[in-house]
């Protein structure tokens, strides 16, 4: 892609090594055309599977097909992370590959690296041997706390930053903002690294929780066939993250827990996870443009960071504030009847997986934002509404769902390579304001809205409930039972 009309934010002066080439790698691969300079001949992309391999062809950039595993890691990638001179950067966006174990490797040998999720070996979420708790995003984002916590500093390792989680931890700062100044707070913006002047504002704004709501409308040209997931992202990614137990930030105003809810027993036990799978959780939520609408409790590393950012401790260390935070994901239809075809099969996934590409999707846009909820102004949405007509002319190999990723992807590479001796961040400790400014031409129109809207409207219907009528903020309300 021609640099021209597009910043060029700086130089990847070392080689440039992308593991995994589906649908977000296809995606990425232009933005960093876009917006680095890098030396082609020391780039390389390695993919257990070739169906991308064309797209590199044509520029001329190196494949590897091959499989990154916990045997072959470090003597099939460090070649190629330190060949010639420069600080080199690893781009990990696949499955089935230990991301804490590939930072380390990177860290050691100096170069940056970026990752949209914290990764297990493969093997990892389908091990009915194991206990559910071990089976979290909690599990295996304290191993990257801990891995913080013994060696501070060092190179740069941008942990989980993707849409969601990534963009998202920067919408709610922006959101939380506007929100102060609307509601008419004295406050002075705290900075970056200010994390106690963060929860102190949160919670001085009132809000209780944290909805990462979302909606893809994107729609096929064509009928999704019998026992085939399509999906418009990775499938794998997918089903993996939704086999886990349904997993939530925990916050303070809640008053009632599900029978099987559970706690954690280490770290900072900012989350809650129940004995269910994510993706057959449902809850009530709000967005925009189709309003109230179920999600699906989908466990992400976004609803554990993001309370755990904005808790707010006594001088003892006892919690005092902490929001609720969990991901309420509609996704396209498509996927809907994806998920539910599997889970009729006591879960056994189809043997067809398939991502929409920006080709076959014939309409909608990916509505995907923040819903800071409980304060004086009732809920309060803010994020990116992207169609897929703007996909297609923002840029190629991608729908709408997918470029929100990949731009984000692409403002957690400037923010590392502006900030190299950082350490091991999440996007919740990384400038929101400088992330956006990079992200924001990709992510269509970026705006919020407020809404009257509760988890009590219309409720109680036809039938009893269980609901708590003086706090429509309630868990137990949001939670479809």
């Amino acid at each position: 892609m021609a640099n021209d009309k597009w910043p060029v934010y700086g130089e990847i002066t070392g080689p440039i090594v992308m593991i995994g080439f589906g649908s977000i790698g296809r995606g990425t691969l232009p933005l960093i055309e876009r917006h680095f300079k890098f030396d082609k001949s020391r780039m390389v992309v390695i993919d257990p599977v070739d169906t991308g391999r064309k797209l590199l062809d044509e520029r001329g950039i190196k494949f590897v097909q091959e499989a990154v595993t916990k045997e072959n890691y470090q003597k099939l990638l460090k070649p190629f992370l330190t060949k010639g001179k420069g600080q080199g950067f690893c781009i990990n966006l696949s499955v089935d590959t230990s991301s804490l174990e590939l930072m380390r490797l990177c860290r050691s040998l100096g170069v940056l690296y970026i990752d949209t999720v914290v990764e297990p070996w493969l093997g990892f979420y389908f091990d009915d041997k194991a206990d559910n708790s071990t089976r979290t995003n909690y599990a295996l984002r304290e191993t990257v706390r801990e891995e913080i916590r013994n060696n501070p500093g060092g190179t740069t390792a941008v942990s989980c930053c993707g849409a969601n989680p990534g963009m998202v931890s920067w919408f709610v700062k922006q959101a939380l903002v506007n929100l102060s100044k609307d509601l008419g707070l004295e406050f002075s913006e705290p900075a970056t690294d200010d994390r106690k002047g963060w929860a102190k504002l949160m919670q001085q704004a009132g809000v209780k929780g944290i909805h990462i709501a979302e909606r893809d409308t994107q729609r096929a040209k064509n009928p999704k066939p019998f026992n085939a997931f399509w999906n418009t992202w990775s499938v794998e990614g997918f089903i993996s993250e939704g086999l886990q137990p349904a997993e939530l930030g925990w916050g303070t105003h809640e008053k009632w827990k599900p029978k099987n809810a559970r706690e954690q027993s280490h770290g900072s036990k900012a989350a809650i996870y129940l004995e269910q799978p994510g993706a057959n959780t449902r809850v009530r939520t709000w967005c925009p443009t189709l309003g109230a609408q179920y999600g699906f409790l989908v466990t992400h590393n976004e609803a554990i960071s993001i309370s755990d950012f904005f808790t707010v401790h006594s001088k003892k260390g006892k919690v005092k504030y902490r929001p609720t935070c969990h991901y309420a994901y509609h996704p396209c239809n498509d996927a809907v009847l994806s998920m539910f075809e599997m889970f009729g099969a006591a879960g056994k996934a189809q043997p067809t997986h398939h991502v929409l590409d920006e080709n076959e999707i014939v309409d909608g846009k990916d509505e995907l934002g923040v819903l800071l909820y409980g304060h004086d102004k009732n809920a309060y949405w803010y994020g990116s509404q992207l169609t897929i007509e703007e996909a297609r002319k923002l840029a190629p190999y991608q729908n709408a769902t997918g470029l929100q990723v990949s731009s984000a992807v692409l403002a957690g590479m400037v923010w590392a390579l502006e900030n190299p001796k950082s350490g091991i961040v999440e996007a919740d400790e990384m400038d929101y304001r400088r992330c956006l400014e990079v992200q924001a031409p990709y992510l269509g129109t970026l705006k919020g809205y407020y809404t009257s809207w509760t988890p009590l409207e219309g409720r109680p219907g036809l039938f009893p409930e269980k609901i708590d009528a003086d706090d429509p903020w309630q868990f137990r309300n949001i939670l479809v039972r």
